[in-house]
């Protein structure tokens, strides 16, 4: 997929927010940190384990300046059913996109083929709206917050520190790589 470094597509949904249905658009995204979190589909298993996951750290990256969208291609008035139902979900509050005509889902590229619902796909997008990380996995396999987050402040680090790379397994306040001729096949 050509999709890292690829700026998101334009885009209306209606999202759940807070008790409320709100407009949104790409250019709620710009200008900030955000990640999309993709997700199959409301009242079901796996799902609802990473959408609490990631509302318990929801806190943690409004503080790092990233705002959080999960979409589905469920209807906003779903996703509100939902939140009103369920302890995990009710502690959300992040949006909850409604993604019915599969327009963000599509932009994204991870709609399932011939069934209408979105891949277990993670995105993180800079301020600029250029993607930068993404996650796919597969129906059985759930993702982990904890990850996300050090995904989020090793984009956030090489942004504010250009010529830098974080290695594998880089948490914040670790040290860097300044990529140079002098490093090559000495890592």
């Amino acid at each position: 997929m050509g999709i890292i470094n690829s700026e998101i597509k334009p885009f209306n949904a209606t999202a759940f927010k807070n008790g409320e249905f709100v407009e949104i658009s790409e250019a709620d995204v710009k200008g900030k940190w955000a990640v999309f979190f993709f997700y199959p589909a409301d009242f079901t298993f796996v799902c609802p384990t990473e959408l609490g996951d990631v509302a318990d750290k929801y806190e943690e990256l409004q503080k790092l300046g990233v705002e959080v969208f999960s979409v589905s291609t469920d209807t906003h008035f779903t996703h509100k059913a939902w939140h009103s139902s369920s302890e995990t979900i009710g502690k959300i509050n992040y949006y909850m996109v409604g993604d019915q005509t599969g327009t963000i889902t599509n932009n994204f590229g991870v709609m399932r083929e011939g069934q209408g619902l979105a891949d277990r796909a993670t995105f993180l997008i800079d301020p600029d709206g250029v993607i930068q990380a993404m996650e796919i996995t597969a129906e059985g396999i759930g993702r982990d917050a904890d990850d996300l987050m050090r995904k989020v402040k090793a984009a956030q680090y090489v942004r504010k520190n250009p010529g830098e790379v974080c290695p594998a397994k880089w948490k914040e306040g670790e040290e860097t790589l300044t990529p140079s001729l002098d490093l090559v096949g000495k890592i």
